[in-house]
């Protein structure tokens, strides 16, 4: 393969030159030679076998070969001749230990660009060099991750908070960082032995041994750490960090977004090694800067990489990331990732003194290739633990760990253990628990709360007084009690809450998987179809809503469910509910008749007015979260996102008779949840669901689509629609947000400097009532009444034969936390009192 290059052009006399350059003591051929013509603005370079080849009309009569840490080599041409020239170059006696690329090439291009060429064959190469391209493979693994306290080291010394714990302080290390001191206050490891399966595809991993700092059942920090920290596999496209993704040096694209520049040849253990250096083509995007080392025995692997990611690229808290990673040599020849060490430091601003620092090392070691195991050992749980894992002596760790910890990380796990014994601490931890969590200790055996519930207030009861709490595991590791009293000072009427859960297995019920049983008694308020995730409803930041709000119910419920999750992420819970509504506010359940409309109840029809709706409803929701992790909070487990979709289907039956149920209906729905990875070009949540309701029910007992009259902006809600505005008995639905991570924004120059990220939202609905359950439909005499306002008109509709639609664009990562959108609603602009345009806010911590 030759690297040709024509410059003849017209008729003048043709110069033709070809030929190889090479090590002149090793004979090994050179990339990416710069071959230049002086005098002329002519020029080329060697290809991957280090031949080249030109011709030319010019008048040329020298030629000229530079290569990094070799000698400059002239020789002499006479026009109009023809010649082979086979080159040797002498290595320089002071070798170039670095090279560092400043500033951008005006003239780089990937055309004719030897490093582009020699990334496209690893791109070419990556799968074979892979382990999965193994039928087999075996192999220990070591994880090491510490997290600690950076700054220098007087001011982690003279730490106010550290100060009355002169144990901790001892443990100040000084040699990790370069003119930085960290603090360690989080460690943890674990070793485990690997077996992979190419066909079919099977996984097993088992944990012999695992250890870490303990600060306490709520303080649960591994599994956010752990999705921050994911594994670093170069040879796939995007690698995931601290929740974003980065388009990987050698992915398909990488030469679009990447500069590459062959920069050295080196050999190590006799195996000659070409590096590579890249950098971004815009800084901001999501990309690293570094080296890699890639083989030239015909394979074309990587060796060795150690690459960065840069100070402008959009991403929060991080001063500085860096990875390594090595691979070494099997007997087979090729080479698999023996070491990863990911190391990154945080802070609020660049140049914040004091940050957080975080590493994370795995090793690898025994491979074992093409040593099948029987079918029969990869049955069972993808991921199984030791009996033992959890209690192994330092004999063990000491024995098997693939490093020996340094010393001040030996010391971390006795420091962190005497801190948390100290009375001080456990005040501190306390009251960083409430303000977190939204708990405080009251006592060893119960805990109030959560705080942000005990004042709000809406247009039924007024000011809402609320207390209330629960059991710790100290009382009970299997059993949870909690319970709540409200009061609210306009319908002067108190609401009651008491329920508890018992765990079926010996661990606590916040612990996965779960197997618990849990029943409850609630009488209380409720805005009609609001259900949210992971904020209570009468937290007091929601008291605040837009537009017309009182339409209520109180609410009478007996609810008993049973929990069984494995370990596979699949989950079903079973159970039952007695549910009595009643409606408040202005909201009122009138059954429509034939007789005509009265004064007292306009646009009704006529109506008998019903008290109240029972319900006595069989429920059944099947969940599979395949590889979710996620972060155990004290009220509710949040989940990380991942690639994975996740697939919920809950089903329900009431029956009419049992503990005073008046229908019989069955309801079954299905959600899925997906996040779709994009690159460079962001991500896209995208959540899709569809109901049917079996039988004739009244409004109530219908689907109301989940709105939202706050000023906050929720992601599964319809932001533009009124409480109640639409019930439907089926329907199907879309929500895509996207996020751009800055991909427009880095490269306008005004713009780019701020890490802004854009997003843009869609969210449409479609859905009818039956005639069956439309009170419209005179041979409907039992149904109730769409709601209307005062003025006769209404308030509730059914979905037509057009969707309702909103969409949103939206700027993101103001002050690195916040998110405004403006939100468009594109249909149903007749009805009363509803907006066309918002503006909403959400608060988001992310990377």
């Amino acid at each position: 393969m030759g690297a040709n290059f024509n410059f003849a052009q017209g008729q003048g006399v043709v110069t033709s030159v070809r030929g190889t350059v090479k090590d002149a003591a090793t004979n090994e051929p050179l990339i990416g030679v710069t071959i230049f013509f002086p005098g002329t603005s002519l020029g080329a370079s060697t290809d991957l076998e280090g031949n080249f080849a030109f011709r030319t009309t010019q008048t040329i009569t020298r030629v000229q070969f530079t290569y990094v840490g070799y000698k400059t080599q002239t020789i002499d041409l006479t026009p109009g001749e023809s010649r082979v020239l086979n080159v040797k170059l002498e290595s320089e006696s002071q070798k170039l230990k670095e090279v560092v690329i400043k500033g951008r090439s005006r003239n780089y291009s990937n055309k004719n660009n030897p490093a582009v060429d020699l990334i496209r064959l690893v791109v070419d190469n990556r799968n074979k060099n892979r382990l999965e391209s193994y039928n087999y493979v075996q192999y220990q693994q070591y994880d090491k991750l510490l997290l600690a306290l950076s700054n220098s080291p007087d001011k982690l010394r003279s730490n106010f908070f550290f100060k009355k714990y002169d144990f901790v302080l001892k443990n100040i290390d000084t040699t990790k960082l370069q003119g930085t001191a960290i603090l360690p206050l989080y460690l943890q490891e674990s070793i485990s032995e690997h077996y992979f399966k190419k066909e079919p595809e099977k996984k097993k991993t088992i944990v012999q041994g695992e250890k870490k700092v303990d600060f306490g059942e709520f303080v649960v920090i591994d599994s956010y750490v752990k999705h921050m920290y994911q594994d670093i596999d170069i040879y796939k496209n995007n690698i995931t960090l601290l929740t974003n993704q980065f388009l990987s040096p050698i992915a398909d694209l990488a030469p679009t977004f990447y500069r590459f520049y062959i920069t050295d040849t080196v050999i190590v253990d006799g195996q000659k090694l070409t590096e590579l250096s890249f950098q971004p083509k815009n800084e901001a995007d999501f990309l690293f800067t570094g080296k890699l080392f890639v083989t030239m025995d015909g394979n074309y692997a990587v060796q060795k990489v150690d690459m960065e990611v840069g100070p402008k690229v959009n991403i929060n808290w991080v001063r500085d990331l860096h990875i390594t990673l090595n691979f070494d040599r099997l007997p087979n020849g090729r080479y698999n990732l023996s070491k990863s060490v990911l190391r990154s430091e945080f802070a609020p601003t660049a140049n914040s003194k004091g940050g957080v620092y975080g590493e994370r090392t795995v090793s690898y070691k025994d491979f074992r290739i093409n040593q099948p195991q029987p079918n029969s050992f990869y049955e069972g749980e993808a991921l199984a633990k030791a009996p033992t894992a959890n209690q192994q002596e330092e004999d063990f760790w000491a024995t098997n760990r693939h490093d020996s910890l340094s010393v001040t990380e030996a010391n971390t796990y006795l420091s962190i253990d005497s801190l948390r014994s100290t009375k001080s601490f456990k005040r501190t931890l306390d009251i960083a628990t409430m303000l977190v969590a939204g708990y405080k200790q009251a006592g060893p055996y119960f805990e109030i709360g959560p705080v942000n519930t005990f004042y709000s207030f809406n247009p039924v009861e007024g000011f809402r007084l609320r207390a209330g709490g629960r059991t710790t595991t100290t009382f009970s590791k299997r059993l949870m009690l909690e319970t709540y009293a409200a009061y609210g000072f306009k319908d002067e009427k108190w609401k009651y809450f008491l329920g508890g859960t018992y765990s079926l297995t010996d661990r606590s019920i916040f612990e996965f998987p779960v197997r618990a049983l849990r029943a409850n008694y609630q009488k209380d308020t409720k805005i009609p179809g609001q259900e949210l995730q992971f904020v209570q409803e009468d937290n007091f930041l929601l008291s605040f809503k837009r537009g017309t709000n009182d339409k209520w119910l109180y609410n009478e419920t007996y609810t008993i469910d049973y929990l069984h999750e494995f370990r596979n992420r699949f989950s079903f819970r079973v159970g039952f509910k007695n549910w009595e509504q009643s409606p408040a506010g202005s909201l009122q359940y009138l059954k429509v008749n034939n007789t005509p409309p009265t004064a007292d109840l306009p646009g009704t029809g006529g109506a008998d007015q019903i008290k109240s709706l029972t319900t006595s409803e069989f429920q059944l929701e099947l969940r599979w979260a395949p590889h979710e992790e996620y972060v155990q909070g004290k009220l509710y487990r949040y989940p990380i996102v991942n690639r994975y979709p996740v697939f919920t289907l809950r089903a329900a039956a009431g029956v009419k008779g049992v503990f005073n149920g008046d229908y019989d209906y069955q309801s079954l729905t299905l959600n899925v949840t997906k996040r779709f990875f994009l690159s460079q070009l962001g991500y896209s949540d995208v959540i899709a669901e569809g109901g049917y309701i079996v039988g004739q029910v009244p409004f109530p007992l219908l689907a109301i689509h989940r709105a939202n009259q706050t000023y906050s902006y929720q992601i599964q809600s319809y932001n533009l629609m009124n409480f109640l505005e639409f019930v439907s008995d089926q329907y199907a639905s879309l929500n895509i947000d996207h996020c751009f991570n800055g991909f427009i924004f880095n490269k306008l120059p005004l713009i780019r400097h701020t890490k802004l990220r854009e997003f843009a939202t869609l969210k449409v609905l479609y859905g009818k009532v039956r005639e069956e359950n439309d009170p419209g439909n005179n041979n409907n005499k039992d149904l109730l009444a769409f709601p209307v306002n005062a003025n006769g008109l209404p308030t509730t509709y059914s979905l037509e034969k057009k969707p309702y639609v909103e969409a949103s664009v939206g700027v993101g990562n103001l002050f690195k936390f916040f998110r405004v959108d403006v939100v468009k609603r594109l249909s149903y602009l007749n009805h009363p009192e509803v907006s066309e345009l918002g503006i909403r806010g959400r608060f988001k911590f992310d990377f």
